[in-house]
This record gives structure tokens, C-alpha cells and sequence, in this order.
């Protein structure tokens, strides 16, 4: 039934839920036939340095704190010379109002260079160094989920996506408390689990490769689509073909194919529109401790991407997207096979993967 709608989900406008958030988003996907006259992004430089002396992420460079880093050649983390978090007791005491809630929290913020390559995304660095990406992943998650309930690892990249350096990096902010989506993930997936029995992304993952119509990407352990739900353009979403529910549980052959499906799908964004394909991408977990309830969760990745028709002209979430809910104008099935028509190896001019 639902692979032989298709056609009636392009030319009428819909809704579809979100089963992981509760959440609907209408789809028109008749809009994208509306002239633009908006806003259009200005393209991304196309070239970089290997190395900048004058940037606070490289190898060398001094930091706005005052730190120096280190002549790395791997991944390097250090604690944000800014951190939206932090990690001392706080003063402020919970308030009993109901209407005006307040609480105390606590946390860290690291960042996480990929490499000494200023100039090298993570598609464009060799599979051995987006491995040793990956090991940082884990081993950051291990670490800081010993003391923290939550920890996020994200990757802002691009300047629309309000990155304030060039040079590829990631971000991990680990708090006390579990954030709101994450607790929206958690409380939809145990809902599902105690109705069904099952595991709510096994199921929406088995049904996937049964239909085979919005699958983008996979190998052995790993599979890339873009979710019945999206609302995003071409929003993705990572799932494992395990039963894996932190980075906690990742074995070296699951590592190793990780950082395999990250180089071809990151890949496919550049080729899409030619330009290194702006994005926020994050990994979500069963919440720590490691020994709390999780068995209604399975690990996964969303990349959430802004463009929408060219390089140069994105979707904005206002208006209605703010006011009631999300929209999008294309159907999550054209998104993926755009991307499913995508070269695996960077097509664009620039940098090999030498």
C-alpha cells in the first residue's frame, strides 16, 4: 500500500507523524514548482590551506583563551574556551513557581578537531582518519557519560549552519540533565516499546529495506535514509542494522564501517550541488548511566541540511514552520533517490582523498 502511493504523496499536500517525537510536518511538494525570488546564499570558498596560522583550531594556533594547541596529527579535543556549560556546582536554587520554572544544571563543552587539515572535511579525509574520528566519538561518550546523563556530539559545518571556523570540527556538550528532544526520543520509544514489545527503529529500519524507497546508502552494519518524516530537504537519518544502543556498545568491525558509510553519504551531499554541503549532524544514545533503561532504544545519527533547491537557495523554517508546524517541498522519496543518484566519491574539484 504505501509503496504504491508515491505519486498521490507528490501532487497532494499531506502530513505525516514523526514516531520518534509525536511530531507532524505537511508536506507540499507542489511548491517547488513557485519561482524564487528570496534570499541567495552566497557559495562557500571553494579553497582552503592545509594550514592557517592565524586559525585558533590548527596546529599551533592560539586559542581566544589564550591556550596554544599542540602540533597534533590526529584528532585533538579540548575543553570550549567558551562553553555553554559548566561543570561547578551553580548557586541558583530550583524555583517553585509554576509558571516562571527555573533549575540549576551543570555540564562540559569539548571540541573535537578532526585533523591537523584545515582545509579537509570529513568525505574528503582518507577512511583511516575519519576511523580514528569515530574511536574520538566513543571514547569522548565513554568518558563523559561516567558523570554526565547526557552527552551530544555534533558537527555544525558551513557557515549557514553558523559555524564561526572553516576548520572541520566537532562539538560535545555533556549535561546533568536529559534535553528536550532527546526526552521526547526517549519517552516515544519507551511508549512504543512496552505497546509493542519491540524496538521502535528496528521496526521502522526493517520496514525501510523491505520497500527499499527512501534508503540512500548502506554496507554491512550500516544504513542511511532519509526518514518517512523528514522534515528537513534532505534530512537523513543513521541507523544501525545491530542492536547498538550508545557508542558505548560499537565493536572495532562496527567503527571501521561507520566511518566507510559516513565517507560515501557525506560524499553524496557534496556532489548533490557541487559545493561542501553545509549541515548539523549529532548522534543520539540511551541516556547514561549505561546501567539505566534501554532497551527500547537503538543508536543513531540525524544530519539535518538547510539547502533546498541549489547551493544557493535553502529552506527557511518560518512562518508557518514556526507558528504551527514544520514544512517541507519535496517528498522525502524524491529527496532520496536525488541522493541515491549521487556518486559515492566526491565528484566536486578540489581535494582527493590523498
Amino acid at each position: 500500500m504505501i509503496g504504491s502511493m508515491q505519486q498521490e504523496w507528490a501532487d497532494q499536500p499531506h502530513r505525516r507523524t514523526n514516531p520518534l517525537t509525536g511530531e507532524t510536518i505537511l508536506v507540499s511538494a507542489h511548491r517547488t514548482k513557485r519561482p524564487w525570488l528570496g534570499q541567495v546564499e552566497k557559495l562557500p570558498v571553494a579553497e582552503l590551506p592545509a594550514h592557517d596560522p592565524d586559525c585558533y583550531l590548527c596546529p599551533g594556533g592560539k586559542r581566544a583563551g589564550g591556550e596554544t594547541n599542540p602540533e597534533f596529527e590526529g584528532p585533538f579535543v579540548f575543553t570550549n574556551d567558551f562553553p555553554a556549560l559548566l561543570p561547578e556546582e551553580t548557586s541558583i536554587g530550583v524555583t517553585k513557581d509554576e509558571l516562571f520554572h527555573a533549575e540549576p544544571t551543570r555540564g562540559t563543552a569539548r571540541v573535537i578537531c578532526f585533523s591537523p587539515r584545515h582545509d579537509l572535511t570529513l568525505p574528503e579525509l582518507p577512511l583511516d582518519a575519519i576511523r580514528k574520528v569515530v574511536d574520538t566519538w566513543v571514547e569522548q561518550a565513554r568518558e563523559l557519560g561516567k558523570e554526565y546523563r547526557w552527552v551530544q556530539i555534533f558537527e555544525n559545518k558551513g557557515e549557514m549552519m553558523g559555524c564561526s571556523n572553516p576548520h572541520p570540527h566537532c562539538q560535545i556538550w555533556a549535561g546533568d540533565a536529559l534535553p528536550t528532544l532527546p526526552a521526547k526520543e526517549d519517552e516515544h520509544q519507551a511508549d512504543w516499546y512496552a505497546k509493542h514489545g519491540t524496538v521502535l527503529l528496528e521496526q521502522v529500519r526493517d520496514r525501510e529495506l523491505e520497500l527499499q524507497e527512501r534508503i540512500v546508502v548502506e554496507n554491512d552494519n550500516w544504513l542511511f535514509l532519509v526518514p518517512f518524516w523528514a522534515a528537513w530537504p534532505y534530512e537523513v537519518l543513521l541507523l544501525p542494522k545491530q542492536r547498538v544502543r550508545r557508542f558505548d556498545d560499537l565493536d572495532d568491525a562496527m567503527r571501521t564501517t561507520l566511518a566507510d558509510i559516513l565517507k560515501q553519504m557525506l560524499a553524496k551531499y557534496d556532489n548533490l550541488f557541487g559545493i561542501s554541503f553545509p549541515y548539523s549532524m549529532g548522534w543520539h544514545g540511551a541516556p547514561y548511566p549505561v546501567d539505566s533503561p534501554s532497551d527500547h532504544w537503538l543508536f543513531h545519527a540525524h544530519a539535518y541540511p538547510p539547502l533546498l533547491r541549489s547551493a544557493t537557495v535553502r529552506k527557511f523554517m518560518v512562518g508557518y514552520e514556526m507558528l504551527a508546524e514544520s514544512q517541507r517541498d519535496l517528498t522525502p522519496e524524491q529527496a532520496a533517490q536525488r541522493l541515491r543518484e549521487q556518486p559515492v566519491t566526491l565528484n566536486r574539484t578540489g581535494h582527493s582523498d590523498d
